[in-house]
């Protein structure tokens, strides 16, 4: 948050650039999968019995967007929550104000007028300087506003539901990441710890150091959309699933 205070010209021109590409992104064959699989109707004949939650380190909402395609109306519920979006949410703004707790979910493009264009300025190298009455404001107080993003220094939101759901986990599916970033990079050493397994999809071998001595149970190098499907015995569907 230091950063932020300090320099919120260049942190929202950084997330303005960030939501633009967001925007323009789609769920690829990898989210659509995952999202197939929180089906329990699904998972009920790839892993019979079994609970699942997605504990993701992205802010774009592209794991959320792949969930909203689908109908869960008559599936059973779960104790945990389907996602959990730990480093919370790009399209989230809240309040910078102590005293006002307002947040809303904005996909505005652009979220303000003084922002437009900067994301092609930013990939040229130029930096320009909004004044902070520019970037984006509260609309209940009129304080300045914050992406809904976790920032360095910043404790996880949900960390202790986060542990709760990794140390009941008897696998965990580890996709596309560089197993650097902690606490998640520490989630498959827990699983296997307590005796769970862990599998890995990766465009490149990338194991956690806390894995270096431990090779994980299944590994899978090479594009995850491509990869995963498959393995979860959804490559078929998963091309048909959202239309």
């Amino acid at each position: 948050m230091d950063s932020f205070q300090k320099q919120p010209s260049l942190a929202w021109q950084f997330y303005h650039f960030r939501r633009e590409t967001a925007l323009r992104a789609q769920p690829n064959a990898a989210h659509r999968a995952l999202a197939k699989f929180s089906l329990p109707s699904v998972r009920e004949r790839i892993a019979p019995q079994s609970t699942f939650t997605l504990i993701t380190q992205n802010v774009d909402g592209l794991s959320p967007r792949a969930s909203a395609a689908l109908d869960f109306s008559q599936e059973q519920t779960q104790e945990h929550p389907l996602i959990v979006e730990m480093h919370g949410r790009l399209f989230d703004v809240s309040c910078t104000s102590e005293t006002c707790e307002h947040v809303e979910f904005n996909t505005s493009s652009p979220i303000c007028e003084a922002l437009a264009g900067t994301e092609n300025q930013l990939d040229a190298g130029v930096d320009p300087e909004i004044p902070v009455e520019s970037l984006p404001r509260c609309p209940a107080c009129g304080s300045l506003s914050r992406p809904g993003v976790v920032l360095f220094s910043e404790t996880l939101p949900q960390v202790d539901l986060i542990y709760d759901i990794v140390e009941q986990a008897d696998m965990c599916i580890v996709v596309g990441t560089s197993s650097v970033v902690y606490p998640a990079a520490g989630f498959a050493t827990t699983v296997k710890d307590n005796g769970g397994k862990v599998a890995v999809f990766n465009i490149e071998k990338t194991t956690p150091s806390d894995l270096e001595d431990t090779a994980p149970d299944f590994l899978f190098l090479g594009p995850c959309e491509d990869l995963l499907p498959a393995a979860l015995g959804l490559n078929d569907e998963s091309a048909n699933a959202f239309n």
